[in-house]
């Protein structure tokens, strides 16, 4: 048995779960790439509206 595999979710390639210590990229290359993309704020988690506009109410003053 070959075990499961994934995409990296850089490159798309194939790559085996079980004994990969870059899971789930298939390298250190792509591991960083990404790290990159977090740091440059390429992705963001988002935050829904309606805590920011409570955020946004407490910053004006009106809460």
């Amino acid at each position: 048995m070959a075990g499961k595999l994934v995409k990296c979710p850089i490159c798309r390639k194939p790559v085996t779960w079980e004994g990969n210590p870059h899971r789930p990229f298939c390298s250190e290359r792509c591991k960083l790439v990404d790290l990159g993309h977090w740091l440059s704020e390429d992705y963001r988690i988002s935050v829904p509206r309606d805590i920011l506009e409570d955020e946004k109410e407490v910053d004006d003053g009106k809460v």
